[in-house]
């Protein structure tokens, strides 16, 4: 494994709320999520799951990343994106904290409140095992879909998670799940090279699983709830036809490892 030295990252700033207790941390990446975010805090922080908690914030304006609801809700840290770039910026951002303050495992879930926090035992105990990319999923045996559109059911399990599955070697069910478990191992490899500019908006979910299995870390799924609202909005960024063909566009070029390390 070559480990890497120069890493681009936005420019970011943090806020320590309080020292650091385990060797994983969670992180939360989010922008405007207002009380879906606090109140998925709330359930995080009633499983007692011993890890720290790093929130990613895009920008938020709605107050829900405010340093006195972060104190209330034991969240450690608070990252604050103020260079370029969307989501997979978001995680360049957390990684690069996460690397500096030598935790040994980052899991991510988004901070929407979709997903079942109950699996984050699982994913600490992946981990724990030398696991290096753990993909959570409501699709394997014990894992459960509420409530998902018809539209995004359809495009995961008949287009998504197949394409993904034959460019990795290895047979993912829940591709577009954010919910997910990184070894420091997978995060500092530069044959993986996250810490490059061209992971922008949403390159890295498509990319990282299918690199991951192509190098011959150790990936695994494990089941977990993801649960959309029977009313009202979808809680999501992703938003149109043209949003969709984005993604797709973007999963293409991972699959054809447009996406890889030049040097490889």
């Amino acid at each position: 494994m070559t480990v890497s030295c120069h890493r681009e990252v936005p420019k970011y700033f943090a806020v320590e709320i309080s020292p650091k207790k385990s060797k994983y941390c969670l992180v939360i990446p989010v922008i405007n999520e207002c009380e879906r975010l606090l109140k998925q805090l709330d359930a995080i922080n009633s499983g007692d799951f011993g890890l720290d908690i790093i929130i990613a914030d895009g920008g938020s304006t709605d107050g829900s990343v405010s340093k006195q609801n972060l104190l209330e809700r034991n969240v450690r840290t608070r990252l604050t994106k103020v260079g370029s770039g969307k989501l997979s910026a978001q995680i360049r951002m957390a990684f690069d904290y996460a690397l500096n303050e030598q935790y040994e495992g980052v899991i991510t879930i988004d901070g929407n409140g979709k997903d079942g926090v109950v699996a984050i035992n699982g994913m600490t105990l992946c981990l724990d095992d030398g696991f290096d990319f753990v993909q959570a999923s409501r699709f394997v045996p014990g894992g459960r879909a509420v409530n998902t559109p018809l539209s995004r059911f359809v495009a995961i399990k008949f287009l998504h998670a197949p394409i993904t599955s034959l460019a990795a070697g290895f047979r993912y069910t829940d591709t577009t799940n954010g919910f997910r478990g990184h070894s420091r191992r997978l995060i500092e490899d530069n044959r993986v090279g996250v810490f490059r500019n061209i992971f922008d908006t949403y390159e890295l979910l498509a990319y990282i699983p299918i690199r991951a299995a192509r190098l011959g870390f150790r990936c695994i799924e494990i089941p977990a709830t993801r649960q959309y609202p029977e009313l009202g909005n979808i809680p999501t960024k992703i938003h149109g036809v043209r949003a969709q063909l984005d993604l797709l566009k973007i999963l293409a070029m991972a699959a054809c490892g447009k996406y890889n390390p030049k040097s490889s």
